[in-house]
């Protein structure tokens, strides 16, 4: 991981380095992806049996989890766990309650009256992996929200599991975790279907899988690349790169602490980005150190490394003024603020997806259980957009009435701007209104 002096020379390259991890989608993975969403957009249940044989050697059509299993699951899931899941669920409600709107209206003199209708989306699919990335958590995070916005249906696509039991008979199923999760989310379906294929089933609909309105959940290149390839079909929640953490911290932060913190974000992927931006440089010799102990004993260490050694950088500041002028040029997914007086610097964040404050709010904290959504604007986005939330799930109507008395009131403005503008069929809509003879 690398030691650095901040200047005004090396933001530039650090900031390309950053929004370029990712990079273009490589034209044979769009190639894939466009002949499979083609595929499953004719030939429906036929094409997602054919990529499910090819990519999981499942043989059966796709089929779906019954009500009765999901239950089944959570049933059979250890206390603890449940008894997690539901706290966690508790919080993720009552924060994101708050985001609930119910719309409005003005009335304005002579019977004129406009205002807007919130309401949530028909149906909406969550895409979630399988194999090392089940995370039960994502599962509440974009269930919930999705809920409370008062979505009529949820429907849940997975992988399905496929391995050989002790007797040698198949089994195909869900991860039971993200089985329990989606229980006491409350999705409604749940069907066995992944990768590209999945994206295209809910972008299009199949015999047996209905076609939604929204996509959301995380993925692999392909689940992300056909994402952003039925974008207009239907609406998706974002294209999302690689984790990254920023952490802001002064000569009162712990190394250990602030050690652990990085590790948390880089043992995601290999093209995850760790940062750490100080005023101490005493604080980032600490650091280096306390992350080769820790890192030693991961059980991903091999993740981890890679992430340090090609994304891992400790950045030292002059000011604390200037690490938050850089954060917020970075804009990152997850931003910490391990300073003596945290509260004061929140202020001064404008661009992260979700701020940690304090000693005490490591970013797992939100990852699962705070109520904050974790679902966030990654690359640099968080400059323009925002985590998912209720509103990530609603559409919003407007409407107008005015009685004859009303528009005669402003009929006279309304014909100037269409004469302005050359739109003379316009200014006739208004004036055919007060015409003795037409």
């Amino acid at each position: 991981m690398r030691i650095i002096k901040s200047n005004q020379n090396n933001i530039p390259s650090l900031l390309r380095e950053m929004k370029c991890r990712a990079g273009e989608t490589d034209r044979k993975v769009r190639d894939v992806v466009e002949e499979i969403l083609k595929d499953v957009r004719e030939h429906g249940d036929e094409a997602i049996r054919k990529y499910e044989r090819k990519f999981c050697g499942l043989s059966a059509e796709p089929f779906e989890i019954s009500q009765e299993e999901m239950r089944n699951a959570y049933d059979d899931a250890d206390d603890a766990f449940k008894q997690a899941l539901c706290n966690a669920s508790k919080n993720i409600k009552e924060y994101h309650e708050k985001q609930v709107q119910r719309g409005y209206e003005i009335q304005r003199p002579n019977g004129a009256l406009l205002g807007q209708i919130v309401r949530g989306l028909d149906r909406v699919g969550i895409y979630v992996p399988g194999g090392t990335a089940a995370y039960p958590s994502t599962v509440l995070m974009n269930t919930i929200p999705a809920k409370l916005a008062g979505v009529g249906e949820i429907i849940m696509l997975t992988p399905p599991v496929v391995r050989k039991e002790g007797s040698g008979e198949i089994f195909i199923g869900v991860d039971p975790n993200i089985l329990t999760a989606a229980y006491i989310a409350g999705v409604d379906r749940v069907f066995l279907a992944g990768g590209a294929q999945a994206i295209g089933a809910m972008a299009y609909g199949t015999e047996t899988i209905p076609q939604v309105d929204k996509i959301v959940g995380p993925g692999n290149i392909y689940v992300a690349a056909a994402k952003r390839y039925v974008y207009g079909q239907v609406d998706i929640d974002m294209i999302a790169g690689p984790s990254e953490i920023l952490i802001l911290a002064d000569e009162t932060a712990d190394p250990g602490y602030v050690a652990a913190d990085l590790l948390s974000q880089a043992e995601h992927d290999p093209m995850s980005a760790a940062i750490l931006l100080t005023t101490d440089e005493a604080l980032a010799k600490k650091t280096m150190e306390m992350l080769r102990v820790q890192s030693a004993c991961m059980k991903r260490k091999e993740t981890i490394d890679a992430s340090l050694k090609n994304y891992g950088l400790i950045l030292i500041c002059s000011t604390e003024d200037e690490m938050i002028e850089t954060a917020n040029r970075i804009a990152p997914e997850h931003l910490q603020i391990m300073t003596s007086e945290p509260m004061k610097t929140l202020p001064k964040i404008k661009n992260a997806g979700s701020v940690f404050c304090g000693s005490y709010s490591p970013e797992p904290l939100g990852d699962y259980y705070s109520g904050t959504n974790h679902v966030l604007p990654t690359m640099g986005t968080a400059r323009f957009t925002s985590p998912l939330s209720v509103d990530s799930f609603t559409k919003k109507m407007s409407y107008t009435y005015y009685t004859r008395e009303a528009l005669e009131t402003c009929k006279e403005d309304i014909m100037e701007i269409a004469r302005r503008e050359g739109l003379s069929a316009h200014s006739k809509s208004i004036s055919i209104r007060f015409m003795e003879e037409r």
